[in-house]
């Protein structure tokens, strides 16, 4: 087992209540164009006057909407607000590389598995979900939105291009090599995120 943390990027953003699943999306299809190995078509998707790159795929699409839709959910309905007046939320993707575990290794015999996920990379998108009250707010909000979302894109495309040699060589022939989960609201660095225990 690789005790080795993970690298993981963090992206900040915030969102109205009206566009935060499509900021949302735009944000975690950039991160898909950048590290899904299978054979896929390249498509876009357009919010808020900006054009970001997107997988056509059905299977990660619904996952994605699946957990978009339950953190918006989960925090629009909640009542916990920050001080500022916006409802926080977290949402993670996290990619895995099968290995093969070591002979000798504790629990190496259970069930029969003889691979074991090790994650070798994590992002975190934190979320702010804004509530502008009056016209001017929606604008000004609708603009910073935009500036935020164009900065993400931007980090997201220069840690991808940089952050190479972390990534696992391909070594199956399976139509995913790399696993991924997409977790709600995970929770902050603690022994089981050391361990690989997801």
């Amino acid at each position: 087992m690789d005790l080795r943390k993970p690298p993981e990027h963090i992206i900040e953003v915030f969102a109205d209540p009206a566009s935060v699943k499509d900021v949302l999306k735009g944000i975690l299809h950039t991160i898909f164009f950048h590290r899904y190995f299978p054979c896929v078509r390249p498509d876009t998707f357009d919010v808020l006057d900006l054009t970001l790159p997107a997988i056509d795929d059905v299977e990660l699409e619904t996952l994605i909407d699946s957990r978009i839709n339950t953190l918006i959910r989960q925090h629009l309905s909640s009542t916990s607000n920050s001080p500022n007046g916006g409802v926080r939320g977290r949402i993670a993707v996290q990619f895995f590389e099968k290995k093969r575990r070591k002979a000798g290794t504790w629990f190496g015999g259970l069930a029969g598995k003889n691979e074991e996920e090790v994650c070798w990379e994590i992002w975190t998108v934190n979320v702010t979900i804004a509530t502008p009250r009056t016209e001017s707010e929606r604008a000004k909000v609708r603009k910073a939105m935009e500036k935020m979302l164009q900065k993400a894109a931007f980090k997201i495309l220069a840690i991808a291009n940089q952050g190479k040699d972390h990534i696992p060589p391909i070594t199956t022939s399976d139509a995913n090599p790399f696993p991924y989960q997409i977790i709600l609201n995970p929770k902050t660095d603690n022994w089981s995120n050391r361990l690989g225990l997801y």
